[in-house]
């Protein structure tokens, strides 16, 4: 609402002005009656409200000038307790209307005989004037309360601006800055007085808002390398042009370091639940040696290769590692190297340019490695990476640099790898397959994970746990496995491993009616597991069980004879008449070398 007494000087001063020039006192209230200004014998009332006004009430109800010549007289001063006895001998009033409301009113009135024939004999020419004069106040109101509340939102849109995590710059079309929030010179590391007042062109020269003002266009979620200082400023901005009329006035660029938007990545893709070495089940002695060595790697920087059949948890293992370093609080970003077709795989990895090929997005896209830059990244099934990507992979790891796919810029890279395959790399190597050198970069700390048919042990303490999360996950309260079931899980053989295993509980839970999980309930594939098998059988086993040792004895002597290191391993294959892949493969069948 409009008020007079948000000017009360210019009023007076208004006031003052119309008594001089008329020779009459003046008084102005507001619509509550509050006198703001006043002259002569009033002045000393301003501020003090009237306590009857019965005239002023009636003028601000109608909105309309309103004379009284004859005070007492009048109908409508019937109900004043002054009637006959009045302390003015005239008066004026005149409503100031705003928008089709009495905001107030001023009041011309004379107290002696003079000034009321003086009023009298000049109402024709006073009534426009007051009018005027009423007008001016109503008009000085209106852009009071227009500045006001320009000044409110101005004041909620810098709240909100420095109040938001990205970093804003404004400049206007010449490109000097006007204006930055804390959050941009948070990033910059940086002050206002370095900033604003300069052209952009000259100190954030890759600053999109220069291309807004070149081009008139806008850029949207943009990853852009700002040199600044002896820094490199990796951004994701997005840039817009600020137009009057249709004409380019200026631009605004929000910006927020790609780290910063990686760790939030990070906890949404995994429900900011990580996995830890606490999480990985198991008592084994196999299963707890690994998990030390783990441990021990995790505080490393080294590129970490996990060996092990599908199912084993090789995820997990990667996740854990990354979760007890000290890139915790980065993104940990996973890429299934066997999931995505050959020909994406590239872009997938290492992110493509504006332009690199049909159906490229606007303004390019980052890759896995830079997503995971700063953190770590899990390269899982790598054995079936093609053998061109190889090539480029390896470049990434021992350069620490990458290139977009249709690209000429160099990105620094801070990543750390942990690969895995369930496949036998040596093998694939001595076939061709995969790219020695890669191997033996990527193979700097290597973890074999055992299957799980050689940790039977941690097999019930893993029964135990999905058994308890299928019961909250299916609304179901079983209490455990019947002796006849345990049986059967125990003595099965899990070619799938874990991933079988929590498989397996799941169905048994969708398939079971009792408190307990009976056999009846399993897959069928583990109730017909052959639980015994014939004495020739049992001979057949001894003698392989014999020959292994025989082997494992003989490769031991060779190693220890020839040596364990690549020329080595080939002469041990030339004595014994095999092939180089065939003594790699035994070597780690043995666990040697």
């Amino acid at each position: 609402m409009v008020k007079l007494l948000s000017i009360q000087p210019f009023v007076q001063g208004v006031a003052e002005a119309i008594a001089t020039a008329l020779k009459l006192e003046v008084e102005i209230v507001d619509r509550e009656l509050l006198r703001v200004a006043g002259t002569g014998r009033l002045r000393s009332q301003v501020g003090v409200k009237q306590k009857r006004g019965f005239v002023n009430r009636f003028v601000l109800k109608s909105g309309q000038l309103f004379l009284i010549s004859d005070p007492g007289e009048h109908l409508i001063c019937t109900a004043c307790e002054l009637k006959g006895n009045c302390f003015y001998t005239a008066g004026v009033f005149c409503p100031i209307v705003v928008d089709g409301t009495s905001i107030g009113l001023i009041s011309l009135v004379s107290f002696s005989a003079d000034q009321r024939t003086r009023l009298l004999t000049n109402f024709n020419d006073l009534e426009g004037f007051l009018m005027k004069m009423a007008e001016l106040l109503a008009g000085k109101s209106k852009e009071e309360e227009i500045v006001r509340s320009l000044l409110i939102t101005s004041n909620q849109m810098q709240t909100i601006v420095s109040s938001i995590q990205d970093g804003i710059v404004a400049v206007d079309q010449t490109g000097v800055v006007r204006n930055c929030n804390p959050a941009a010179l948070r990033v910059l590391k940086t002050t206002a007085e370095s900033v604003v007042g300069r052209r952009v062109q000259e100190i954030l020269p890759e600053f999109l808002v220069c291309r807004v003002l070149k081009y008139n266009e806008e850029f949207v979620e943009q990853i852009v390398v700002h040199p600044w200082g002896k820094r490199r400023l990796r951004l994701l901005s997005s840039a817009f042009p600020v137009l009057v009329k249709g004409k380019l006035v200026g631009a605004v660029e929000s910006f927020r370091p790609v780290a910063d938007l990686q760790r939030v990545a990070s906890r949404i893709s995994e429900g900011e639940v990580r996995m830890g070495f606490s999480d990985i089940l198991g008592e084994s002695i196999q299963l707890k040696q690994l998990k030390e060595k783990a441990h021990k790697v995790a505080v490393g920087e080294s590129t970490v290769l996990i060996e092990g059949e599908s199912g084993t948890g090789k995820e997990l293992f990667a996740q854990a590692i990354h979760t007890a370093s000290s890139r915790a609080g980065r993104a940990f970003v996973a890429i299934n190297c066997c999931a995505i077709p050959d020909n994406l795989l590239e872009s997938e990895l290492f992110g493509y340019e504006e332009g690199a090929f049909t159906g490229a997005k606007h303004g390019g896209k980052p890759g896995k490695f830079e997503l995971a830059n700063g953190g770590s990244i899990f390269l899982d099934e790598i054995g079936e990476m093609p053998l061109y990507l190889q090539g480029k992979l390896l470049r990434v790891l021992q350069e620490r640099k990458l290139e977009r796919v249709g690209g000429v810029r160099s990105i620094d890279l801070d990543v750390r790898v942990i690969a895995a395959t369930n496949k036998d790399l040596s093998e694939m190597v001595a076939e061709g397959e995969f790219r020695e050198d890669l191997y033996y970069r990527l193979q700097v700390i290597p973890l074999q994970l055992p299957p799980l048919r050689e940790r039977k042990e941690d097999i019930p303490l893993l029964l135990e746990y999905f058994l308890a999360r299928f019961n909250r996950l299916l609304g179901k309260e079983f209490k455990g496995f019947a002796p006849d079931s345990l049986a059967l899980l125990r003595g099965y053989s899990w070619p799938g491993n874990i991933r079988e295993l929590q498989n397996s509980v799941e169905y048994a839970c969708n398939m079971e009616t009792a408190a307990f999980i009976t056999a009846e309930s399993l897959p069928l594939k583990i109730r017909q597991f052959p639980r015994r098998v014939d004495s020739s059988l049992s001979v057949g086993m001894r003698l392989r069980q014999k020959m292994k040792e025989v082997e494992h004895q003989v490769l031991a002597e060779a190693l220890e004879y020839f040596g364990s290191s690549a020329q080595g391993k080939e002469k041990i294959a030339e004595v014994l008449g095999i092939s180089r892949a065939t003594i790699y493969r035994k070597l780690k069948e043995h666990k040697l070398g």
